[in-house]
């Protein structure tokens, strides 16, 4: 795939765990995880912009494209 997910730099460079975020945006931590690793399809709006509020961040410090040719 060629969207990076760089949801988990930016949760240590906050000093923040993944649990805490769940907590935070209203979602599981199982969903949480599939979303760091990358293997999700699609997100939410709605939980972006949570991620983004919670993280003091831009969807682009969490989204990032490489193209893979």
């Amino acid at each position: 795939m060629s969207i990076i997910i760089n949801l988990d730099v930016i949760l240590a460079m906050r000093k923040m765990k993944s649990v805490e975020l769940a907590k935070l945006i209203g979602i599981t931590e199982q969903n949480l995880s599939v979303l760091k690793t990358g293997k999700a399809k699609a997100i939410r709006i709605s939980t972006l912009d949570a991620i983004c509020r919670h993280l003091e961040c831009q969807p682009g410090d969490i989204l990032e494209y490489k193209n893979q040719e």
